[in-house]
């Protein structure tokens, strides 16, 4: 028999299956078993090639496509290109091509990688979203959603990347800088698009409820919506007609609050300049917080600010005249860009009171007891604990809620009591408010979809209308960014603006944010080559998707982009579901040997190509999938790749040791392989599957005795994993393409263990293990317990008082 050649194995099959076109999917049929679409975060074609993190995640789809095909169920398991935006762009600057050629060269590329690796796309319904039959139906979404009132321009101050030279949004700052080039972020004001987001965050909380995802992910979407409950209270201006609106969590602290802040671009600030007498500092300060990042203005541990002297306000409470400030660690764009400080009861304002030395007032006891008064009724009386002194002498703070002290009538009350009371006392009003802001869509930059509006000699903004759509992006410009966005250049752009809608009318230069395209390329799939429509009512039955595999890092940008898209879709009736992805599993990262992330700079990247020259896909899918479970970061080591080679050499071998006569050994453990293997593939723990496999084939490598129906319905269970030996191994026994075969069912009776190892226990301490069948009596347990010395040493030291048995997994002795 031949030795196995992994490289003439995966040539024969990829070229076997393109030639029989056995991914092609037809849309319109239903599997015995239903629809069920599976979809992998589709890449970036940035010029790089696949990496091992895309190898270890389409590798896991691939294997549930496999399965799920085999096991009845019609799967839409597509794939496509998020190839517009700033990596296609970036790589098509830093090659001096245009990015309409690397784009293709790249996308060619994956494509070649994408087969090589056997995974099971349908290649023909691929999707570009820099391509004008996609990116038409990402313009005509933004017509609905603007003649819906749904994204809106306004100029805004937003984080500026200097180095990409565009507009980015919060979600794509990472500590203060670029999350992608890393350089530091600055506040710029600039007009722009911008999507409704906010008004959907409720929403976006509570669909969570609803979804099979990580409850970690759940969290982080949670937190970054940021909710918050409290109040809108507003505080009169001395002698002005202008007020204060303030927004707090703690409108049961009123009685504390001993001065405002205000945010430096708080629209106040430059209409009561003339009241205030220090405005010189004032727009120092102003300036100087305009260089900070929002992230910055947070996390600054450092209390800054100026008073804005001249300016008091009344607290509507006790109606006390109270100093204002503007401080940066209050921000325009959270609540009403205004608070009031109370320092005896919030860590921020106490510091901001301690460095300005602004008196503190404590209204809230977070210890009491009750105390029965003479009249039965139960009084709160305040505990004195030791911190009575610290507290009364303004060293801490309590930022706890307790019981309500210092506040006149509402004294006694709980801080939930008087939160409603004190707001409803002052004329207040309750509200919500979020951390999430609106998403800024608006991108100086070449490479992306263009927003398909114009405006009138009068600057009216006007949808181009379904008509004229794609709204093409322009090819006589540079791509090259400035800051200004490179369409301004565009003579043909300006020419066809002026032939269709008339003189004087000019275009929207800016491109979108390509978080936009990737927001919905699930709803095409079903429906590449539609023309008439993104996606027919028909083919709208694969959606939503049932599973979405793919990296945890997206959590804030495109998982909740994609689900604020598909909200608002629902609201005006272009889809009748609201959550796009029905189950999210995250995968983890891909490290080298020393537990480090890959990256060029470290000069430690794994090219997926030289791992299958040297070892063949079927062996890099299975390693992959070997090396732990799919959300735990893999280890790629060599040595490790080798044994999985080796562990298909000895599959290939198994062809040696086809028997006439069959071993009941190796029936039993086959039947309890295909249990195990659907099972575990089910409930994506891939590794598992892989050592079951290998236990299987060591079974059979003792009995030296396998027969070809044996053989051929391992191959099956080997083949999402390995599928190029598993078809060769099933062509060679005279079997049929794999994938077109249904998954084996297993006996249940021949899946029952006849043997288990127990451990003894010893007066309810483990001493021992024995191997036992199922289904030996109490006393025949016994007596092999005492065949161990390990244990019958301990059951010497007495009489047995009592046993404790449970056929199969307990056996504890009671010894007296």
């Amino acid at each position: 028999m031949e030795k196995y050649n992994h490289k003439l194995i995966e040539e024969k099959w990829q070229k076997v299956w393109a030639d029989k076109n056995i991914y092609d999917i037809d849309k319109d049929t239903q599997g015995k078993k239903g629809n069920f679409y599976l979809l992998d975060m589709f890449p970036y074609p940035s010029g790089d090639g696949l990496h091992m993190g895309h190898t270890e995640g389409y590798t896991a789809t691939d294997i549930l496509y496999r399965y799920k095909k085999m096991s009845g169920y019609n799967v839409l398991h597509p794939q496509g290109f998020d190839s517009f935006g700033l990596p296609a762009e970036n790589y098509a600057i830093k090659t001096g091509t245009h990015p309409t050629e690397t784009t293709k060269t790249n996308s060619d590329t994956y494509l070649e990688q994408l087969k090589m690796l056997g995974l099971g796309y349908d290649f023909k319904n691929i999707i570009h979203t820099s391509n004008p039959d996609y990116y038409k139906w990402t313009q005509w979404l933004f017509g609905q959603f603007f003649q819906n009132n749904l994204v809106y321009k306004k100029t805004d101050s937003v984080n500026w990347c200097d180095s990409c030279n565009t507009i980015l949004a919060n979600e794509q700052v990472e500590d203060g800088a670029c999350e992608r080039c890393k350089t530091e972020i600055i506040q710029k004001e600039i007009p722009g698009w911008f999507f409704r987001i906010t008004d959907f965050a409720d929403e976006l909380i509570d669909g969570l409820d609803t979804l099979d995802w990580p409850e970690s992910t759940k969290k982080k979407q949670i937190n970054w919506i940021g909710k918050s409950e409290g109040a809108e209270i507003d505080f009169k201006i001395q002698d002005s007609d202008k007020l204060i609106t303030a927004f707090t969590t703690r409108p049961d602290t009123l009685f504390g609050a001993t001065y405002m802040v205000l945010a430096p671009e708080h629209l106040l600030v430059k209409e009561l300049e003339e009241k205030i007498t220090n405005f010189d500092a004032v727009q120092a300060y102003i300036a100087d917080t305009s260089k900070k990042t929002e992230l910055d203005r947070l996390e600054n541990k450092e209390k800054t600010g100026v008073q804005l002297q001249g300016v008091f306000t009344i607290n509507p409470a006790n109606q006390e005249e109270i100093p204002v400030f503007i401080a940066d660690y209050v921000l325009a764009n959270y609540g009403t860009g205004a608070i009031m400080a109370v320092p005896a009861h919030d860590e921020r304002d106490f510091e901001f009171a301690q460095k300005f030395g602004i008196p503190k007032r404590n209204v809230i006891w977070s210890k009491f007891r009750p105390v029965i008064g003479g009249d039965g009724s139960e009084n709160m009386t305040i505990l004195i604990n030791e911190q009575e002194k610290d507290i009364r002498l303004g060293k801490i703070c309590i930022t706890d809620e307790g019981i309500l002290v210092n506040s006149r009538k509402f004294d006694g009350m709980t801080s939930e009591q008087a939160k409603t009371a004190i707001t409803e006392q002052v004329g207040g009003r309750m509200k919500s408010t979020y951390r999430l802001r609106d998403w800024s869509l608006s991108r100086q930059r070449y490479w992306g979809c263009p927003i398909p509006i114009v405006y009138s000699p009068t600057g009216e903004a006007t949808y181009v209308g379904d008509e004229n759509l794609p709204w093409l992006l322009p090819t006589d410009v540079d791509f090259v960014p400035t800051g200004i966005s490179p369409l301004t250049q565009s003579q043909e752009l300006q020419d066809r603006v002026t032939n269709l809608f008339g003189e004087g009318w000019t275009a929207e230069y800016d491109t979108m944010d390509t978080f936009v395209d990737s927001s919905w390329y699930f709803m095409r799939y079903p429906d590449t080559n539609n023309n008439q429509e993104f996606c027919s009512e028909k083919r709208k039955s694969w959606l939503p998707v049932d599973l979405y595999i793919g990296g945890a890092e997206h959590t804030y940008m495109h998982l909740l982009y994609a689900r604020f898209f598909t909200k608002a879709m629902n609201r005006i009736g272009l889809v009748n579901f609201d959550e796009p992805f029905l189950k999210f599993r995250p995968q983890g990262m891909v490290n080298d040997k020393e537990g480090r992330k890959m990256s060029k700079s470290k000069g430690n990247v794994v090219n997926p190509n030289d791992m299958v020259e040297r070892f063949g896909s079927d062996a890099v899918r299975t390693f992959m999938m070997f090396a732990g479970p799919l959300e735990d970061d893999v280890i790629w080591n060599e040595d490790n790749i080798v044994g999985v080679y080796r562990f298909l050499e000895k599959v290939w071998s198994l062809q040696e040791m086809v028997a006439d006569q069959e071993s009941e050994l190796v029936e039993k453990e086959l039947h309890k392989l295909i249990k195990a293997v659907g099972e575990q593939i089910n409930a994506l723990k891939y590794n598992t599957a892989v050592s079951d496999m290998m236990k299987f084939v060591n079974t059979v490598n003792k009995e030296k005795n396998i027969t070809q129906k044996q053989l051929q319905i391992f191959t099956q269970l080997l083949s999402p994993y390995a599928p190029h030996i598993a078809d060769d191994i099933s062509h060679n026994l005279g079997g049929d393409l794999l994938l077109n075969t249904e998954w084996p069912e297993y006996d249940t009776s021949k899946t029952v263990e006849d043997m288990v190892t127990i451990g003894v226990q010893i007066n309810g301490k483990r001493r021992g293990d024995i191997e036992i069948s199922v289904d030996s009596t109490e006393e025949e347990s016994v007596e092999l317990a005492k065949q161990v010395e390990s244990i019958s040493k301990w059951m010497s030291e007495g009489e047995i008082k009592k046993v404790i048995y449970v056929p199969g997994k307990i056996l504890n002795i009671i010894i007296g």
